[in-house]
This record gives C-alpha cells, structure tokens and sequence, in this order.
C-alpha cells in the first residue's frame, strides 16, 4: 500500500529542491534530453529521421531563443546543436547514396520525401545569437 503522506513529504521536498536551483541549470538539463533524444534517433538503424528533426529543431529554439539566459551551458548547447546539425546532414546524404547505390544508380531523394533538414542544418549558417 502507499503511504499517501510519505509521498506527499518526498513531493514537497523535491519541489523545494527545484525551487533552489536556479532555473537556467534545470531549462539546460532539459536541452541536454533534447540533444540526446535527438542522438538516439540518429543512431538508430536506419535513422529515424523524422523524429531526429523535431527533436533538433525544438533544441534548436531553446539554444537560439533564449542564448545568453541560459548561462554557463550555452557553449555546450551550441556546439552540441552544431554537431546534431552536421550529423543530420551527413547521414541524410549517406543515406541517399545508399539508396542510388540500391536503386540501380538512380539519384532519387527517398530521405528527403518524409523529412527536411532541422533548422539550421546544411545552410552553412552558424546559430544566430
């Protein structure tokens, strides 16, 4: 059985502890999710692109949203968005290789008919700040 009240008190105290901390750590850990929700698509085989997109892209607008607010972990977050960004980019064009290699040398675009790049990706444009 629960004891309602011995949860009630491990609730309490996990929202005091939350409310120490301040809000730029507790906004980052939940990019660090993002990006590595977004690496578990990727690694899969075959990548799941789709769900790699919204995961980098929703990365992608916290980074760049809110930048500077989100203190000491903005470089990492940048640069991690970065390297998702490039990883999306070159397994998008090994995949398409893939499939004209299977298709008999036919150019076709099978990757991009489900998916587009995250935002960002393959412009050549760094984060904006």
């Amino acid at each position: 059985m629960v004891d309602r009240e011995a949860l009630g008190r491990q609730v309490d105290e996990m929202r005091r502890e939350l409310a120490g901390t301040p809000v730029e750590v507790v906004v980052a850990n939940h990019c660090y999710g993002l990006f590595e929700l977004a690496a578990v698509y990727l690694s899969q085989e075959p990548p799941l692109l789709a769900q790699a997109t919204l995961a980098i892209d929703a990365l992608g607008y916290l980074v760049d949203g809110l930048g500077s607010r989100l203190g000491e972990a903005e470089p990492s977050l940048r640069e991690g968005l970065s390297q998702l960004r490039l990883a999306f980019v070159e397994i998008g064009r090994a995949r398409q290789a893939a499939d004209a290699v299977a298709n008999g040398g036919s150019a076709g675009s099978a990757g991009e008919a489900t998916t587009s790049a995250p935002d960002g990706a393959g412009t050549g444009a760094g984060p904006t700040a």
